[in-house]
């Protein structure tokens, strides 16, 4: 219950500045050009709101709603979710969004897209400049990794460590290696010594999503204690301490974490044998497990056994960094989105359980924030799509409007937003729906 409360509250508290900042950008330029704005508000509030003030000489109403799905920025003379028929059936007003030229109104559309990819870019510059950038580069992970069934039935090997796709080098670990792995004809890796070439499928993504068996394990290390977690835990009472590496349970020589994890689920609630190499020396102690077959420890991590690689940079130097790394965290996700389009892809599709499960069960800063721009960068590409109650759907018909010298009819207007929020509700109800199924059936 409580590591579900903190992703839950992380997620909420995300998800309300990313839609803050996305329906300011909206405000902002709709004052800019003096249309006005009659609501601001985080969450919607259908029949009553939780907080709501009008302050003195203003047109805008500023509130917070009960139903967390978002929030809205309702624009004089536009028709949006509100649906204010009542409204476009007067005479248009000069202060009303109808009345402005297309290009004005252009930009007060597009401008929540904006502001959430400038978000994004300025939140990866400030991770970079107080976090800086440490990766554990491919090349380090002298035991390699242990791959997918997936990924076995088109070559690789545990142990294999990945070198280049078509002549490129594979860096780091991490979701760009995988779609340059993904998107290959041949990857190159290292296994025994010898330099091993693999084709890769063109349906590689779509076995991926299919057997929902993942890309690599990165823990092919040994298990070495980094903490105990508890003076009272069998670990702590038989000995052992941190730095020591296990390296057999019950004479069963255990080279590989996975291993040594493998026997303590088997030997539940049971005395074991546990060899380890301390300074050098082989030693052995006698255990007692618990009844979840675990034995009180921390384990050390890959970036904690091989040298990592770490860039610093300057406050300055953060934002160029960051720039780089959103636009390209932008196009990994253009370019995974044409799997959406897939059997595969659309069975994998999540709704708020999906996106709460991106975040940590323990509180993390810098996750919480990567985690922030990265879903702002989501928000900002689905919002553009041209998409009828959307932004990008007003958008497309502001071009056409542009294109063709008149516009749109009210009435079509209307029945293109209902249409765009029928099929968006239908979407949220489906990618819920997979969460549920998961949930249930996983």
């Amino acid at each position: 219950m409580e590591t579900f409360l903190i992703k839950a509250l992380q997620l909420i508290l995300s998800l309300s500045i990313l839609v803050l900042v996305h329906e300011f950008g909206h405000f902002i330029f709709a004052r800019i050009f003096k249309v006005r704005v009659e609501k601001f508000y985080l969450f919607f509030d259908p029949w009553f709101s939780l907080f709501k003030f009008k302050p003195k000489n203003s047109d805008t109403e500023y509130g917070v709603g009960w139903l967390p799905l978002g929030g809205y920025c309702k624009i004089s003379g536009m028709i949006d979710e509100s649906m204010d028929k009542e409204q476009m059936a007067e005479p248009a007003k000069e202060y009303e969004f109808r009345s402005k030229p297309a290009g004005q109104r252009l930009m007060i559309m597009i401008a929540g897209v904006v502001f959430n990819f400038l978000l994004a870019l300025f939140i990866y510059s400030m991770i970079l400049f107080h976090w800086g950038d440490t990766y554990l580069p491919l090349k380090n992970m002298k035991m390699g990794m242990n791959y997918s069934e997936t990924f076995h039935n088109i070559g690789f090997q545990d142990g294999d460590i990945l070198l280049s796709a078509d002549g490129e080098e594979l860096e780091r670990f991490g979701e760009t290696s995988f779609r340059q792995v993904i998107n290959a004809r041949n990857v190159t890796v290292l296994r025994n010594g010898m330099e091993t070439v693999i084709p890769i499928p063109e349906d590689i993504m779509q076995r991926v999503l299919r057997d929902k068996k993942g890309f690599a394990d990165p823990f092919r290390i040994p298990m070495v204690v980094r903490e105990l977690v508890d003076a009272n835990a069998p670990a702590a009472l038989a000995g052992l301490q941190a730095g020591d590496s296990i390296v057999s349970v019950n004479g069963e020589m255990t080279p590989l974490f996975d291993q040594v994890s493998a026997l303590l689920a088997e030997n539940k609630d049971k005395d074991i044998t546990l060899e380890y190499y301390r300074n050098g020396q082989l030693q052995s102690t006698v255990l007692h497990t618990d009844t979840a077959g675990k034995i009180g420890v921390s384990v050390m991590l890959p970036t904690d056994l091989y040298q990592t690689v770490t860039n610093s940079y300057g406050f300055l130097g953060s934002f160029p960094a960051g720039i780089k790394l959103g636009v390209n965290t932008l196009k990994g996700y253009v370019n995974d989105m044409k799997y959406v389009f897939t059997k595969e892809g659309a069975s994998s599709l999540g709704g708020f359980g999906t996106i709460g499960g991106l975040f940590p069960a323990q509180w993390n800063w810098r996750m919480f924030w990567e985690r922030t721009a990265f879903l702002s960068i989501i928000l900002a590409f689905m919002n553009i799509l041209p998409i009828p109650a959307l932004d990008g759907g007003h958008v497309m018909f502001l071009l056409y409007e542009v294109i063709a010298r008149r516009k749109p009819s009210d009435k079509f207007m209307e029945y293109a937003q209902i249409t765009g929020m029928l099929l968006l509700f239908g979407l949220l109800i489906y990618a819920n729906g997979n969460d549920i199924v998961r949930f249930f059936f996983k």
